[in-house]
């Protein structure tokens, strides 16, 4: 970070975002803020926090214990102390009320979000090992929910399922709300699990993500309840053949945009590019959605050591719709596929 400030001719960077504290520190609540100069790094927290950010950042700074009321007072006399003027911040992660605050300090306040990102984009052997230790959990959880699953549960009972078996199998929490979608619903890209009960028939999108060190992993598979129809089949072998497309496609110079052309393009060559309305994939690590993307407009460059998604999908309204997504990191030899689970059209 001291790197990134110096190359911008900045004192100081104010840290607030929890996600970032947890990247540059190693302290994993976001009830805290790091603020680093080119002297000295300082993590303030409350009581409830100070055994915890010691142990966790391991000697790496000074941990600063404050009632939240005495927080900027610290910070400004910290600021002091290190003779900075120019201080760094995360516009994105601020409400204006509280930038008010930090306001009335006696220095220069530089937007510097984008900056402090960029470091994540690239993932480290240890980042790597994280997010493959989550998908092989999501890998395995997934096959033994299959088991669980049947027809006549509702949507809501399959995602308690889906829950179950992930933290059971040593997942530290859930990367973001599991879609279980059955039948037409399963033609909302985001649908939010609810009391439709699951029927024969039905293709059934299913994404979900576990977490291991805080990383997360991405992965959707669309299965079927017993026979479908000519047309739902059909579908399903058109984003498969898309999405083994675009991953035989994605190595290190191709950009967002070209990347999400590959499986879009051929979607659309077989009739239905306006039911795939989404962009192709995005990053992951310790936010389910991070840089870079795979999409319409992207202008992002895909190089080694980013993470990306390929997540092609048709979606038709009152019908079906189905998804398949694999988590991947760039790598010299194209790409690495963290998923292991078969796309072929699994029936139940």
């Amino acid at each position: 970070m001291r790197e990134i400030l110096r190359d911008s001719s900045l004192d100081a960077a104010l840290v607030t975002s929890g996600v970032h504290i947890r990247y540059y520190s190693g302290f994993t609540s976001p009830d805290a803020i790091l603020l680093v100069t080119q002297k000295e790094a300082y993590l303030i927290t409350d009581f409830r926090y100070t055994i915890q950010a010691k142990t966790q950042t391991k000697g790496l700074l000074r941990v600063e214990e404050a009632p939240y009321a005495q927080q900027h007072d610290r910070i400004r006399a910290f600021l002091q102390a290190d003779g900075c003027k120019r201080v760094a911040f995360e516009e994105q992660a601020m409400t204006v009320g509280e930038f008010r605050h930090y306001q009335t300090m006696p220095v220069e306040w530089v937007p510097f979000s984008a900056e402090l990102t960029k470091p994540r984009l690239y993932k480290s052997a240890e980042e790597a090992d994280s997010l493959q230790q989550a998908q092989r959990i999501a890998d395995q959880s997934f096959l033994e929910w299959l088991g669980r699953v049947h027809a006549g549960m509702t949507e809501l009972e399959a995602v308690a399922e889906l829950n179950y078996v992930c933290m059971k199998n040593g997942s530290e929490g859930a990367s973001f709300d599991p879609i279980v979608a059955g039948g037409p619903n399963g033609a909302m890209c985001h649908a939010v699990p609810g009391t439709r009960k699951l029927q024969k028939g039905d293709l059934v999108v299913t994404d979900f993500g576990c977490v291991i060190d805080g990383y997360h992993s991405d992965m959707t598979r669309t299965f079927a309840i017993g026979a479908i129809d000519d047309e739902s089949r059909d579908i399903y072998e058109i984003v498969k053949t898309a999405q083994r497309m675009a991953l035989d496609a994605l190595k290190i110079g191709i950009s967002g945009r070209a990347l999400d052309a590959v499986a879009r393009d051929y979607i659309g060559s077989r009739g239905y590019g306006e039911a795939f309305g989404h962009g192709l994939g995005h990053g992951i690590g310790l936010e389910i959605h991070e840089a870079p993307r795979a999409s319409l407009g992207s202008e992002d460059i895909l190089t080694s050591g980013m993470t990306i998604t390929v997540e092609p999908g048709i979606y038709i309204e009152g019908k079906c719709g189905v998804r398949i997504e694999d988590c991947c990191i760039v790598s010299e030899e194209g790409c690495r596929n963290l998923v292991s689970v078969t796309k072929e059209l699994i029936t139940i």
